[in-house]
């Protein structure tokens, strides 16, 4: 068999080996409805219903203003496109669109191992990456995100970049500047990494220059035309310039102009801010700050939201290597691997950014090991093939492959099989929004945590004030504030927001919202503005706003405070609210001893007191709840010392403990969720079910 036709084999018996197993989840939970919504499974990522939404405007025509749906960009406008052309659902393309995508990565590197001369290694290369831990995790069906050609697209410009370095072929030039304009319009974050391949090719070229002595005219059109691919303007232009300098580059009369259009390329790049977004970056997940100060007239601070996301967050080591490459000893061979590949093969060096991407998981977050798994798993094929020299039997070869590849690609097929990740939201949840949907009218907001912002908006069509997109300190501060407060403060409160949020978009001013309703009602202490709330007339009601309260909300209840804790104005916490959550219980005589967040927590049902780090507390109310056999929620409430500081909330229906003190017993979401104790001068409710409920604002 000749090499072309290898690789097309090698290239089919990947992608189909990568799709069979993407499919497992789906045999894991077919048929089960929780997960289902119009007959197919719902997507599995918060992030998703953001391209979701941009999607559906696309079909549909229309979008209301200032609701922010992504429709100018590209993973919407190509869904929509598959949605014209394909004789599917809607919800069929977003749920299995990533796997089928992300799963085309297996090409690049098996092209990449064509140059290398080396197409059994990219064979091997390619099964592990296709299913690795994090390559899987962020491109399994349902996981309707920019991931699914996240690494295919710098993956394919790679094999490009060896290709013209190896070949100097003349038509490599355009793939890698067709690949960086691509890469560029699906993931405008691309900057960096293109911006690590061009350094590092950059490199070469003095070695080749002053140490070698070669001409280097071809490396020099290479960096050129890139870094014109780079700039940081309109992508029409950029082609205008490539497509010029690439036909100008043709005539060996125009290369001795070479190095003056390198320069100049140079310098539009940082004069367009071209090195601005890179830096951005770095700063968003290295040089993480806990507090932003905003640089406004009042100086305020805000906790950010970088240290409660977790794939921002440091990992182990261990889970680290797990994610790259399935298993520590794996880890560690492919690293022997990949140093040995890069020795024979000195162009694999251009990999190292990908790799140097990957590690940066180690410090900044576990979203980056998915760049360093393509490189590393070409050493684990690299040093598996090179094993196969010591044997002279060719039916021993293959004995060793076989069981070699069967034994690197069994953590990460075991990891598949129990990675069994749940929707974003099931279906009792949807049919809550789906029912929103025909009551609240498009131009309306919903109030929630912006975990729930993407979800909301695709399903119900509504506005909300923060979402995955939308969730600075800043923006979270006032809907931390309102959900944790007092039912008038937070409903006024959410009048302020909403209003507020829409001036911004017409006035444009450049402080937080809550800065300007402070300074605007005539404060220059937003501590002031809050306490003065009852007393201050609200804007002008211009649409209706709506609370959205799910049960799932309790358990990030505690995270959701910490944005509100803080004094914006001194940077010092000055709340401290007690909140724990538990189903890890048990009862014993006249106890209940309870597990919560790390805590031991007893409670002594004869003294009624809480016992919390060795320390007794009197209880000043125990409640419980649970719902009849017509679905309405009952609330018995018992005090038991007046003086008491601590509640203690059992909701029956979902066997979960609650302990509290005071101020988030009286807080709107234990009230309006948990109780159902709503003011009935500021609340209607709209939808009240076990696992959501909508209220609306009467004024």
């Amino acid at each position: 068999m000749n090499e072309n036709k290898k690789v097309i084999l090698y290239s089919v018996l990947a992608y189909i080996f990568s799709i069979v197993v993407g499919f497992i989840w789906v045999y894991q939970f077919w048929g089960y409805e929780p997960f289902m919504w119009n007959d197919q499974f719902m997507i599995n990522t918060n992030d998703g219903y953001f391209w979701a939404e941009g999607a559906r405007d696309i079909i549909a025509g229309f979008h209301q203003k200032n609701d922010l749906s992504p429709v100018n960009n590209s993973l919407p406008i190509l869904t929509a496109f598959l949605y014209k052309i394909l004789p599917f659902s809607f919800e069929t393309i977003i749920f299995y669109m990533s796997r089928f995508l992300a799963s085309l990565v297996v090409i690049p590197v098996i092209l990449i191992a064509k140059e290398l001369k080396e197409l059994e290694t990219g064979f091997i290369a390619a099964l592990l990456s296709s299913i690795a831990f994090s390559y899987y995790n962020r491109t399994l069906v349902g996981y309707y995100d920019t991931d699914m050609l996240n690494i295919v697209l710098p993956v394919f410009l790679l094999w490009s970049l060896i290709g013209a370095l190896t070949t100097k072929k003349n038509y490599f030039l355009l793939l890698t500047v067709f690949d960086i304009l691509a890469y560029r319009a699906w993931y405008p974050q691309s900057y960096a990494l293109e911006f690590s391949f061009w350094a590092l090719i950059g490199v070469y070229v003095l070695y080749k220059k002053y140490k070698q002595k070669e001409d280097i005219s071809y490396e020099i059109a290479l960096l050129t035309i890139m870094m014109l691919a780079m700039i940081q303007l309109h992508w029409g232009v950029r082609l205008v310039a490539i497509t010029v300098f690439y036909i100008a580059f043709l005539k060996e009369k125009a290369q001795s102009y070479l190095w003056y259009i390198f320069l100049t390329a140079i310098g539009l790049f940082f004069l367009s801010g071209g090195f601005d977004p890179i830096w951005g970056q770095l700063k968003k997940y290295i040089f993480k700050e806990e507090i932003k100060t905003n640089k406004d007239e009042l100086q305020l601070h805000f906790f950010t939201v970088m240290q409660t996301v977790r794939e921002a967050g440091k990992i182990s080591f261990e889970m680290f290597a797990n994610r790259i490459s399935g298993h520590m000893s794996i880890f560690f061979l492919s690293l022997i691997g990949y140093g040995w590949l890069l020795w024979r093969y000195r162009v694999m060096l251009l990999s190292l950014p990908l790799v140097g991407l990957g590690f940066l998981a180690w410090f900044g977050g576990l979203r980056f090991t998915i760049y360093a798994i393509v490189p590393l798993a070409f050493g684990m094929g690299f040093l598996i093939m090179e094993a196969t020299k010591f044997f002279q039997i060719k039916l021993f070869k293959m004995i060793f492959v076989s069981a070699a590849v069967l034994l690197i690609l069994a953590p990460n097929l075991y990891h598949v099989w129990i990675y069994r990740v749940p929707t974003v939201f099931v279906k009792e949840e949807v049919k809550v929004l789906d029912q929103l949907k025909h009551i609240a009218s498009r131009e309306d907001y919903v109030v929630s945590w912006w975990d729930y912002g993407y979800p909301i908006r695709y399903y119900s069509d509504v506005k909300t004030l923060i979402d995955g997109g939308k969730h600075s300190g800043e923006d979270n501060y006032l809907v931390s504030y309102l959900l944790s407060t007092n039912q008038k403060d937070a409903a006024k409160l959410a009048r302020f927001d909403v209003e507020y949020t829409e001036r911004k978009y017409s006035l444009k001013f450049n402080r937080p919202v809550v800065a300007q309703m402070t300074l605007d009602n005539n404060f220059t202490d937003v501590n002031d503005f809050l306490l003065s709330l009852e007393d201050i007339k609200p804007p002008k009601k211009t649409r209706d706003i709506y609370l959205y309260l799910p049960l799932r909300m309790i358990s990030i209840f505690p995270t959701i405070m910490r944005f509100s804790n803080l004094d914006v104005m001194s940077a010092e916490i000055v709340r401290k609210p007690f909140f724990l959550f538990t189903k890890n219980f048990v009862q014993v005589p006249n106890k209940i001893i309870a597990l919560a967040q790390g805590i031991k927590t007893q409670f002594d049902l004869q003294n009624a007191t809480l016992e919390i780090k060795n320390k007794v507390f009197p209880v000043k109310e125990f409640i419980l709840t649970k719902y009849n056999k017509e679905g309405k929620l009952e609330v018995k409430r018992e005090e038991l010392h007046p003086d008491g500081v601590l509640n203690v909330i059992y909701m029956q229906q979902n066997n979960q403990f609650l302990f509290l003190d005071n101020d988030m017993l009286n807080s709107t979401f234990i009230q309006l969720f948990v109780l159902e104790a709503y003011d009935k001068t500021l609340y209607e409710p709209i939808i009240l079910s076990p696992l959501a409920k909508v209220y609306r604002l009467k004024e």
